[in-house]
């Protein structure tokens, strides 16, 4: 059948499955907005194109599926820039549709002419500019394929404007065909045999899981692993959820603003099994120290990302999800007893770490933040979708806020974008309409993209904000204070917005809590509230992130309350 570019791009939506659109319309991306309104797909109209970008993105975190936004050509596409490498940092699956001047345009400074494909190639897995209309079908089905195989990742495609009006025979559901790009799935079965004797034969391991978990869908067959060889279980920030953070082999998160025993653990252990991470800065601190007397079994899809940070004794290319498959059936044959009986000293150190250090703050006569993130989770029990802006309030969430199940943790890791948590939450209410998406925010981040409560309200999506206002960029104040003798050079933020006036004046719902005792009361009630609703805390002001390990230093060597 004859189709134009722009219905064609809506057939090949229609055949992967897209029912949710996140996007911003242009000049030249009438066309395909023209044809969006007339399929029974959802287009969220943002008021941004980075909130576009990031509301697919919590979408795609949250459900599994290909997040998918729309943007226009020139400043709508650089403005989509920083989204796009927050979701290729953490390896989320995107297809981010852009419109384009015409092609016989291209190269002449056009009106709102950018080179997109150039500028996202260093930070998208993929990216094309689409010649001609007859290569459309064949490029959209590409696109989705290479975000969601392999190791996840965004994939761009530039469409120019009289490609999106060109006409041309359509064939529904062409096959994929890319000879250049076949990802590892099954793993070397020798490589998971070794495996399996580093186990055996270790007195002090430990598993290291990261996104890659919850990317593959493996956090049911990690778990399995833990428990049935009773290994200490310590996370990324990518990876909470991984593993069930109440569970009594849960260290919680690693690195920077890691907990004692994970980082102490990381310094002792004899063999680290790391999966589906990365091993980044701030995860491993100084990399010579970084586990130091362990063997290092490094298990990912991605083959360019083992042996990049740290040295590996094992490694294993393959699908997490599957590896932890093998492992455990591998492991079915062991004496798995006489194994626990073996690292029973092991167990009972780490043990010691969790009782003599745990997370702590006092709360006196001001709102600690560690304390409303506390409340939330009781007052949630910890079912809610959590999503974070990027600061202090990240890493008190990360800490303070159990997560059990996958999902369920929705952050810029690798990033670390500010601005990313109420989109996010935008987008993971799209795709959970009737579950409790709170936005954890701090008054800084909170403000990059503000303007979104414009499209909770409009598309009647419930989040919620919370916001731990401590009228500060807080974690580089934090940094001043440790760091450079207090100087709070260009981090104070004393002139802000009234957030419960802001928030009604876009028709939601504002409280505020500026004492310890009003902090239940007002999560109570914004919980309870339909709607959108910001909630306003005015905490401490100098709270600090505990334990925090300084920049270049071994992880093991934490300052701490």
């Amino acid at each position: 059948m004859k189709l134009t570019g722009a219905q064609i791009l809506m057939e090949v939506l229609k055949e992967e499955g897209v029912d949710s659109i996140f996007g911003f319309p242009g000049g030249a991306t009438i066309d395909i907005h023209d044809n969006v309104v007339k399929t029974d797909m959802h287009h969220y109209l943002v008021r941004h194109e980075q909130a576009a970008v990031h509301a697919a993105d919590g979408y795609a975190r949250v459900s599994g599926k290909v997040g998918v936004c729309i943007v226009t050509s020139g400043p709508g596409a650089t403005n989509a820039v920083t989204g796009i490498a927050t979701a290729y940092m953490d390896s989320i699956p995107l297809v981010i549709i852009c419109g384009q001047v015409p092609t016989h345009l291209i190269g002449n400074d056009a009106f709102q002419e950018v080179d997109i494909v150039g500028i996202t190639r260093p930070c998208t897995k993929h990216n094309y500019l689409v010649p001609s209309v007859e290569d459309l079908p064949r490029i959209l089905k590409e696109a989705f394929h290479i975000a969601r195989s392999g190791r996840p990742g965004p994939v761009l495609v530039d469409i120019p404007k009289n490609v999106q009006q060109g006409v041309t025979n359509y064939k529904p559901n062409q096959k994929v065909r890319l000879k250049s790009y076949n990802p590892t799935y099954k793993p070397n079965a020798k490589q998971l045999q070794k495996v399996v004797d580093l186990i055996k034969s270790s007195k002090r391991p430990l598993i290291f899981a990261g996104g890659g978990v919850l990317l593959s869908k493996g956090a049911d067959e990690l778990t399995r692993l833990a428990r049935s060889t009773e290994i200490p279980v310590t996370m990324s920030l990518m990876g909470l959820g991984a593993f069930p953070g109440t569970d009594p082999l849960s260290l919680g998160m690693i690195g920077m603003h890691g907990t004692y025993r994970a980082n102490m653990s990381s310094g002792e252990c004899d063999l680290l099994i790391g999966i589906g991470v990365r091993f980044d800065d701030r995860v491993t601190g100084k990399t010579d120290c970084f586990a130091s007397q362990a063997k290092i079994v490094h298990i990912d899809i991605d083959p360019t990302s083992i042996r990049k940070n740290v040295p590996v004794s094992v490694p294993v290319v393959g699908d997490c999800k599957s590896c932890l498959e093998i492992l455990n059936t591998l492991l079915e044959d062991e004496d798995l007893e006489a194994m626990k009986a073996r690292r029973r000293p092991w167990m009972e150190k780490v043990e010691t770490w969790k009782q003599q250090y745990k997370l702590a703050y006092a709360q006196e006569d001001e709102i600690k933040p560690q304390f409303v993130v506390e409340k939330l989770y009781e007052l949630t029990h910890g079912e809610a979708i959590i999503t974070t802006e990027v600061g202090q309030n990240q890493m008190w969430t990360a800490q303070y806020y159990h997560f059990d199940r996958p999902r369920q943790f929705v952050t810029s890791g690798g990033l670390g974008t500010m601005g990313f948590g109420l989109p996010a939450a935008i987008g993971a209410q799209v795709a959970f309409p009737d579950a409790l998406v709170v936005d954890v925010a701090g008054d800084g981040s909170i403000q990059m993209n503000i303007q979104e409560m414009a499209t909770a309200m409009q598309y009647k999506l419930p989040v919620k904000v919370v916001i731990l206002n401590n009228c500060y960029l807080g974690m580089v104040r934090q940094w001043q204070e440790l760091f450079y003798d207090k100087r709070y050079a260009c981090t104070g933020l004393e002139h802000a917005p009234d957030f419960v006036k802001l928030a009604e004046a876009y028709g939601a719902v504002g409280f505020k809590a500026t004492r310890p005792d009003e902090v239940e009361a007002v999560l109570r009630q914004g919980l309870e509230t339909p709607g959108p609703v910001i909630m306003d805390f005015r905490v401490s002001r100098e709270e600090c992130v505990y334990p925090m390990v300084p920049a270049g230093a071994p992880i093991t060597e934490m300052l701490l309350v």
